[in-house]
């Protein structure tokens, strides 16, 4: 299987909460089925902040949010 890119990255964030939450609880692990440039995957962990803090709901909107927008660019 042909490993996902950032497109894949960004769609799954807008649809799968489950995955957007382990996103930001754990960044590394969620990333590691994802085929990222170095600069997505530092947009990535920008957008989430530090690992392992509590994903609240508004911290999971503003990550959906800076992703939307990094991805529109």
């Amino acid at each position: 299987m042909e490993p996902q890119g950032f497109r894949d990255l960004i769609g799954r964030i807008m649809i799968d909460p489950d995955f957007l939450s382990e996103l930001v609880r754990d960044p590394a692990a969620a990333l590691a089925e994802f085929a990222l440039s170095a600069d997505e995957r530092k947009t990535v962990l920008q957008a989430v902040g530090r690992a392992g803090e509590a994903p609240t709901p508004e911290r999971l909107r503003a990550v959906k949010a800076m992703m939307m927008k990094r991805w529109a660019m």
